[in-house]
């Protein structure tokens, strides 16, 4: 019996501590899984994160289109509007690493950023040597400038100009276009003025892209905070811009756009800073969506009103330093790009004040799907499984009727180029790593909950129903005794007979048997 008790003890003592088990792994095993994230994401050297972080193991690809004006005289001359054929894709390959690290005491590390591109032409539609036709961007930029310059400084630069023969557009390749061509005006420039420093000995779009970045980034490990893993905390020395109004816009903040905290959810907000965006841009959650093998992932784009004028949207109040505002659908870049007036939008002006792509030809409708900026992310580790940026450069000339080189130019945003630039995919071992991370701890909670829960359960009513057994087995062994002592209760006990004789029922006679012997017989 004691054998039988001691065995149901234990299964009570089992059943209860699998109950027990079950709700700490309800309560307790997602904040130790997120712990053990916390300990490893954060980029401490030798780590396989800042191995991945160091030297991205993907292949970016850049894709560029180019809008080539096929009526540049007839716009100048007879006030048509410019018709323009978008030609492209050209694609190039990146690679990136970055270089010159240097760990400082605040948690934070600061590098330069190498990127190298590389032209690709079996997934191109044409060269780089194709010949495009495109506003002449450094002559535009300063004869907008000059409008409101002192007339002494128009009549020079009408003078130089005159001089170098300089026309509003110009016939270069695509190579040139992107990567750097003398330019007369600033040849000229430099011959004028040879002690001062140009920022770019060359014109080109990217002229300064392909190759080791003179700028100095400096972000935070994670290690200290890990909601700060990968934000930008110094650009060139700098905590913040000076350009703008406010301190949250002159703000850096972001990420470099190759890591991110973990932990996201769809309420998160996440920041890239890029230099040539002159800015932070927010990210917020748009929807979910099933990445490539299945992924689940959380796919993070710009809110709709980021570039909307102040009017629509005051809090980019901030980012106009002098009136007029960008337009509806642009962002103004001048700040940071040596005063060139440059807008930047979403491609096809997605998003913009349609009366802007009106004022071209050859520019189609806006698709969302081919023209919008997203981010699909790994919430759980901030992982980016594909990101794609898509951004248009756009000329904004102002009319300077003293300088005869362009006096017949209007008053107009003038589409140069769009890109599109991201990752598709990550490596298959990357992808088996983040599953394993994300996917195999959802199961194995799921699993231990389950199983701890019911086998607690099944075990608990085997426990009582043992016991219940057992006290009805104590009972049937406590039955006969009670039988044999009999009921104790008096009113139900019957008087105990006289002696009697064994053959007879009527009682003994006593007083004529020798045995007896009285008082009386003496």
């Amino acid at each position: 019996m004691a054998a039988n008790d001691g065995r149901v003890g234990l299964i009570i003592i089992l059943s209860v501590g699998m109950l027990l088990g079950s709700f700490l792994v309800f309560f307790f095993f997602t904040a130790i899984v997120n712990f053990i994230i916390d300990t490893q994401l954060p980029l401490n050297e030798g780590s396989v994160t800042y191995d991945m972080w160091r030297k991205p193991p993907v292949t970016p690809i850049m894709r560029i289109y180019i809008y080539n004006v096929t009526n540049a005289d007839e716009f100048l001359n007879d006030k048509q509007k410019p018709i323009i054929n978008e030609i492209g894709p050209y694609t190039y390959s990146e690679s990136w690493e970055k270089v010159n690290l240097v760990r400082n005491d605040n948690g934070t590390i600061t590098f330069n950023q190498r990127k190298i591109f590389t032209f690709r032409p079996e997934l191109s539609a044409g060269s780089e040597d194709d010949l495009v036709v495109v506003p002449n961007i450094p002559l535009l930029s300063a004869t907008s400038k000059s409008a409101s310059a002192p007339k002494f400084l128009r009549i020079t630069i009408n003078f130089m100009t005159n001089l170098k023969k300089l026309k509003p557009f110009v016939a270069v390749t695509v190579g040139e276009l992107l990567w750097g061509y003398d330019d007369p005006l600033m040849q000229l420039a430099k011959e004028m003025a040879p002690d001062t420093k140009l920022p770019f000995e060359r014109f080109g779009l990217f002229f300064d892209r392909n190759g080791t970045s003179a700028d100095n980034i400096t972000v935070y490990t994670g290690a200290d905070d890990i909601n700060k893993l990968g934000e930008v905390s110094r650009f060139n020395g700098l905590d913040k811009y000076s350009f703008y109004k406010t301190d949250e816009c002159n703000s850096f903040g972001g990420s470099d756009g190759t890591i991110f905290p973990p932990h996201l959810n769809k309420n998160s907000k996440i920041y890239i800073f890029d230099k040539n965006l002159c800015r932070k841009l927010p990210f917020t959650f748009q929807k979910e969506v099933t990445s490539y093998d299945d992924i689940k992932a959380y796919r993070f784009s710009p809110p709709k009103n980021v570039f909307d004028e102040v009017s629509k949207n005051p809090e980019n109040d901030c980012y106009c330093t002098a009136p007029p505002c960008a337009p509806q659908g642009t962002f103004n870049i001048s700040a940071c790009s040596f005063d060139t007036p440059v807008l930047l939008s979403f491609p096809h002006f997605y998003l913009g004040n349609p009366e802007i792509r009106n004022a071209v030809v050859g520019v189609s409708p806006p698709d969302p799907q081919k023209h919008e900026i997203y981010i699909d992310m790994k919430p759980e580790m901030g992982v980016p499984l594909r990101a794609v940026v898509r951004l248009q450069i756009n000329l904004a000339v102002t009319h300077a009727n003293d300088i005869d080189a362009v006096a017949l130019f209007p008053d107009i945003i003038f589409p140069i180029m769009w890109f599109e630039d991201g990752i598709d995919r990550l490596p298959t071992d990357i992808v088996s790593l983040v599953k394993l991370a994300t996917e195999v701890p959802t199961v194995a909670r799921c699993f231990l909950l389950y199983i701890l829960f019911f086998c607690g359960l099944f075990f608990l009513v085997v426990s009582v129903f043992c016991l219940i057994r057992s006290s009805n087995r104590q009972e049937i062994m406590v039955l006969p005794d009670s039988a044999f002592y009999g009921n104790k209760d008096d009113s139900t006990k019957k008087q105990k007979p006289p002696m009697t004789d064994f053959t007879a029922e009527k009682p003994i006679d006593t007083k004529d048997n020798p045995a007896f012997i009285t008082d009386e017989s003496k």
